[in-house]
C-alpha cells in the first residue's frame, strides 16, 4: 500500500471511529442536561499528530457528515457544523504546534492551545449558529431557566455561554487531548504503516 492510499485508508478509519464516539455521550451534572460530553475528538487529534492538522480537520468533517447523513438530529446540520467547527479549532493548533515541536512538550503545549481555542470559539459557535435554531424546539427562556436552574444569577444566554459552555469546552477538549498524548506512542507505528518490531 502506497503512502497516499494508506494516509486515506487512516483517514476514513479514525472518521468512523470519531463517528461511533459520538454515540457514547452522558450528562454532567453541572452543566443543563441538553449538553453532554463526549471523545469524539480522540481520534481527530490522533491524525493531527500522525498525519497533519489538514487530516485532522479532514476528520473533524467526515464525522461530522456521517452524522448528518446517518443520524440527523433535526436541526438542519447546524449542531454537527458547530461540532465541526469547534473539533477544527481543537485539532488545527494542536497540530500545528506538535508539527513544529515534535515530541511529548510539543503535543501537550498543543493540546492547552487547542483546547483554549475550541473554548473560545465554543461561545460565538453557539451564540451565533447553533442556538437560535434550537429556539426553534426550546424557547430561549427555557434555555436560560435551565442555566439558572444551576446558577440562579445568569441574566442572559451569552452569559451562560461564558460562564458554562466556554470551560466545558475547554475541558472536553482537554479530556481527548489528554487520551490522545497517552495513548499516541503505542499507536503511533500503526499510524505510519511501521510494524512494532521496527521501532
Amino acid at each position: 500500500m502506497n503512502q497516499k492510499t494508506r494516509k486515506l485508508a487512516v483517514i476514513a478509519m479514525l472518521s468512523a471511529v470519531a463517528f461511533v464516539l459520538q454515540f457514547f455521550d452522558f450528562p454532567i451534572p453541572i452543566m443543563p442536561g441538553f449538553i453532554k460530553m463526549d471523545v469524539s475528538d480522540l481520534p481527530a487529534i490522533i491524525g493531527a499528530f500522525a498525519l497533519g492538522p489538514v487530516s485532522g480537520a479532514v476528520i473533524e468533517v467526515l464525522k461530522n457528515l456521517l452524522h448528518f447523513i446517518l443520524d440527523n438530529s433535526g436541526t438542519g446540520g447546524v449542531g454537527e457544523l458547530s461540532n465541526a467547527l469547534l473539533g477544527i479549532f481543537l485539532v488545527v493548533p494542536a497540530g500545528l504546534i506538535y508539527r513544529r515541536k515534535h515530541n511529548k512538550n510539543g503535543a501537550i503545549v498543543g493540546a492547552l492551545v487547542g483546547s483554549v481555542c475550541m473554548g473560545i470559539i465554543s461561545v460565538p459557535s453557539n451564540y451565533f449558529i447553533v442556538y437560535p435554531v434550537y429556539y426553534n424546539f426550546m424557547p430561549q427562556d427555557v434555555i436560560l431557566g435551565a442555566y439558572q436552574t444551576i446558577l440562579p444569577g445568569m441574566k442572559s444566554i451569552l452569559q451562560c455561554l461564558v460562564v458554562f459552555n466556554m470551560p466545558f469546552t475547554f475541558v472536553k477538549g482537554l479530556l481527548a487531548s489528554i487520551v490522545t498524548i497517552l495513548i499516541y506512542k503505542p499507536l503511533s507505528p500503526l499510524l505510519h504503516g511501521k510494524s512494532l518490531h521496527s521501532r
